[in-house]
């Protein structure tokens, strides 16, 4: 298990960080109305905003600072093999759902996650606008706002309120399963969270989300008592020259093999460590 001692004294430090940059970006925000922050386009034609990359700077040189030992990877900072070669890493979502925060959707976070060796060891996701802080620490449990969380304690998927995109939808419709589709939310974190605070049972991910995406909520997943992993029962690695996943299913022990199954027409083999 990696050894998160190490890096115990900083975490208060980091929460505030996030914390901060959420203040940032609520500068921006407007609910129910476009954002004033200047738009372009990637190039891959997906859009970043002002507040982005502002938010991405800021978390730059904070965490630099608190930690200069530790690697880097952003949706928003181009990436370097460097931090392939470091033992621990920042893995970091500046806004995830931007399309979201861009519409005036209050449904984006920031997300910090810090990973050791390929995986999460302490993972913040912080939603400035819905004024929620989702926290966890590898072997700590999880939290919003302070109080412990935890997965739904549902054993079947029949009626389980389920979250995920469209194709995957019309995959489950066609098995035949009845249950409650959930809306999709426009941060992948927080359909992710919403599984570990148990409003929802269950959720999909659709194939290439990013580390930045999922590796803060993947802790916070987990110790809520969760399990996120591929259709082939594996958990996500990190810090690997890739940063793409394949589909993912989150659920508690009881509903994920169920979801896997339901998703893929067949059996499943038991999650992977």
């Amino acid at each position: 298990m990696p050894d998160l001692s190490a890096y115990a004294a900083i975490l208060p430090r980091i929460e505030a960080i996030v914390r901060e940059a959420g203040e940032i970006a609520l500068e921006f925000f407007r609910r129910g109305a476009k954002t004033e922050a200047q738009v372009t386009l990637k190039s891959c034609g997906s859009p970043v905003t002002e507040a982005d990359l502002r938010i991405d700077r800021f978390l730059y040189d904070r965490l630099s600072a608190l930690a200069p030992e530790v690697g880097w990877l952003s949706e928003e900072t181009v990436d370097s093999p460097d931090r392939l070669s470091r033992e621990a890493l920042f893995v970091v979502d500046p806004i995830d759902g931007t399309r979201g925060f861009m519409g005036g959707d209050p449904c984006f976070a920031v997300c910090v996650a810090l990973v050791i060796g390929d995986r999460p060891v302490y993972g913040i996701v912080h939603a400035p606008a819905l004024a929620q802080t989702f926290v966890a620490s590898l072997g700590g449990g999880a939290t919003l706002n302070g109080a412990p969380i935890a997965v739904s304690s549902r054993q079947d998927l029949t009626g389980a309120r389920l979250a995920g995109p469209e194709h995957l939808h019309r995959i489950l419709a066609g098995s035949g399963l009845a249950y409650v589709r959930q809306p999709r939310l426009p941060s992948l974190a927080m359909r992710l969270l919403s599984v570990a605070d148990g409003e929802f049972d269950a959720a999909l991910a659709r194939e290439n989300s990013s580390d930045w995406d999922i590796a803060a909520a993947d802790l916070i997943l987990n110790e809520a008592g969760g399990v996120l992993t591929d259709l082939q029962g594996r958990a996500p690695s990190y810090n690997r020259a890739a940063t793409k996943h394949p589909v993912l299913a989150a659920g508690s022990p009881g509903l994920h093999a169920k979801l896997i199954a339901a998703a893929t027409g067949g059996a499943v083999k038991s999650p992977q460590a």
